[in-house]
């Protein structure tokens, strides 16, 4: 579920599945149920059929659900356009001793129907199917059913024409289908989720889950393969440091300190990442994380949201963009764009090194740190979405959530394998080249001042990057970081998030507190939080600031795409800032008074701009739904 197309792709077929000369392109469309288009997605899909005239489709139809794949079948055959059948998943019809006969099926339906296995790179039905596909081109579709014309703006007509197309394909299903085990008999599957979607235990459950996740990817064997991968990047360090030992003392700092030290100190986290996206893949392989949206739709839809609106917060675990892009599942136009604007404050791959580093340095290498931000991040998207439907005026109205439970299955290690290398890759290539001109600048405005010369040692605070983070320094005073370079780390993170520990890497000239053993071993971890100069509030303030606080500036360019209204985007911008502030302000302000016994410092100014903030956002948030009234109407 979290690889979901939201948009076309195109890419060549492989020859390895057509031994044909001519180059064939395929153009992969979004999922959808109907020719009618409700939602973007199924926009997409049938204005890409209907007006682009393609040479031949290939209608994928899940062979365990036949009844309703066939309603989407037939609308399509009405088109002419050429057609071949995948009928796909016909391994788990095996295992459920379901037969569809599929010359019958072909013969009714007058287009060839191909049996695969698409999980299964080497299955022949695919290669089969490309074959049969290219042998379609230049004929014409003749449709088993044909609608009888009505108007599409009568709701009566178009319910009683679906009513009997659906009659059609039920009725043909009876005729091809074999089943030994029937749908209303319940499984395996069903039994266990009476257990995991239970909507007392639900909760726990996927507590327990997500700990034991962050328990195994940061305290013990996401840290285990880190020591070595940090080991290598100090070695390499050192190499290029002896090798540069003649130059001028700006370009060793530049090169050595800046460059490589930066990048390493995010690469460094790249093991506990990797481990996490594996996890995360296993249990969207196994089916668990489709369950996760069925426990947590009963909350949502009490403050105004969607049923749909969890799946788009379940994709930005991984990243926030194809997160956000989820989000045109909607057809709301409102709870679309509050999916879009609240779906960041889940924390996304990219925040995982700045959870890592915390909790190495100040929280022992804790699980609960990083499960205490999925679950803080559930929590103000609730709070948010509450939020945003009063300021909008509007009461909570019924909606219904339907979602296609996959079966559980034995994870394939290789498919999360594959999933794991592939989100690394994309986390690699952010530090090598964002990350990585980021620091760069960094070091370069940390080493000179606005006269260009260079900041002698002890006077940092003259730099250009101390003269710019200053003013934002002072604002942070509240939230208990009012040092300047931890006001750049955050600054710098709006561009990445990973950029945080690279900044922190290279204000501080510490670039190997990565290294997990030595922190948690030998004492590093107090001497990193010592030049940190940071409570242990303070430091899970700092965390929550860098975590909810807008996303990185891809997210917020997905966010402007998904929003369609720039007043609505500044609004979430806004309601995203306040709310990281706020959180941040709350956690230092209440974390000071219990260890200490006394308010943190500026806990009045900190108050008025939390306030001030507020105003800003309802009003900003009001005024986009006065605006875009009309599209409710």
């Amino acid at each position: 579920m979290g690889r979901r197309t939201v948009d076309k792709k195109e890419s060549s077929i492989k020859k390895s599945f057509y031994s044909g000369s001519e180059e064939l392109v395929a153009v992969d469309l979004p999922g959808a149920y109907s020719m009618s288009p409700f939602t973007s997605e199924e926009s997409i899909a049938s204005g890409y059929v209907k007006h682009e005239n393609p040479d031949v489709m290939i209608n994928i139809v899940d062979a365990t659900n036949l009844s309703r794949s066939l309603f989407f079948t037939t609308q399509l055959m009405e088109l002419g356009i050429p057609m071949v059948v995948a009928l796909n998943k016909s391994d788990v019809n095996e295992k459920r001793q379901t037969k569809i006969d599929a010359v019958k099926l072909s013969e009714k339906l007058g287009c060839p129907v191909i049996e695969t296995v698409s999980i299964t790179a080497s299955d022949k039905g695919l290669a089969k199917l490309v074959e049969s596909a290219v042998a379609q081109k230049g004929k014409v579709q003749t449709a088993p059913y044909v609608q009888d014309s009505i108007d599409l703006n009568d709701k009566a007509q178009v319910k009683e024409a679906d009513r009997k197309r659906f009659e059609y394909v039920n009725r043909l299903v009876k005729e091809v289908e074999t089943r030994k085990v029937l749908t209303k008999d319940r499984n395996i599957n069903d039994k266990i989720d009476v257990v995991l979607t239970n909507k007392w235990i639900g909760i726990p459950i996927f507590a327990a889950v997500m700990f034991l996740v962050f328990h195994i990817s940061q305290a013990t064997l996401g840290p285990w393969i880190a020591d070595y991968l940090v080991g290598w990047i100090e070695v390499f360090q050192g190499v290029v440091a002896e090798a540069v030992a003649d130059a001028s003392p700006f370009l060793q700092s530049l090169l050595v300190d800046g460059m490589i030290g930066g990048v390493g100190a995010v690469i460094g986290f790249l093991p506990l990442v990797m481990v996490m996206y594996f996890l995360i893949a296993i249990l969207e392989d196994v089916g668990y994380m489709a369950r996760v949206s069925v426990v947590l739709d009963p909350i949502f839809k009490r403050v105004g949201l969607s049923g749909k609106s969890v799946i788009p917060f379940v994709i930005t675990t991984g990243c926030a963009i194809p997160g956000i892009m989820a989000s045109r599942t909607i057809k709301n136009e409102r709870e679309r764009r509050a999916t879009a604007m609240l779906a960041p404050f889940m924390p996304c791959g990219a925040k995982l090194p700045v959870i890592a580093l915390f909790a190495g340095v100040f929280f022992g290498d804790a699980a609960w740190v990083g499960t205490l931000m999925y679950f803080v991040g559930i929590v103000l998207i609730f709070f948010g979405a509450l939020l945003v439907n009063k300021i909008a005026g509007h009461k909570t109205r019924k909606s219904f959530f339907i979602v296609e439970l996959p079966d559980y299955k034995a994870p394939s290690v290789k498919r999360a394998f594959l999933s794991m290398c592939s989100r690394g890759w994309a986390y690699i290539v952010k530090a090598g080249t964002v990350i990585l001109v980021c620091n760069t600048v960094i070091q370069i405005m940390q080493t000179f001042d606005w006269r260009l010369q260079v900041v002698e040692e002890g006077m940092e605070h003259t730099s250009i990057l101390a003269s710019i983070a200053s003013p934002f320094a002072v604002l942070l005073i509240p939230l208990g970081f009012g040092a300047w370079q931890l006001a750049a780390a955050a600054v710098t993170g709006f561009i990445a998030k990973e950029n945080v520990v690279g900044t922190l890497a290279v204000v501080y000239g510490i670039t190997n507190f990565i290294n997990t053993e030595e922190l948690v071993l030998m004492g590093g971890a107090n001497e990193v939080a010592a030049m940190l100069g940071l409570s242990s509030a303070a430091a899970l303030a700092y965390l929550m600031f860098n975590l909810f606080t807008p996303p990185c500036f891809a997210a917020i360019g997905a966010m402007n795409s998904e929003i369609k209204s720039k007043k609505w985007l500044f609004g979430g911008i806004g309601l995203q800032l306040g709310t990281g502030y706020t959180v941040a302000f709350l956690v230092y302000q209440t974390g000071t008074l219990i260890t200490e016994g006394t308010l943190g410092t500026g806990f009045i100014p900190g108050l008025i701009a939390v306030a001030v903030m507020a105003a800003f956002v309802i009003c900003l948030i009001k005024k986009a739904d006065r605006d875009a009234a009309k599209e409710y109407a």
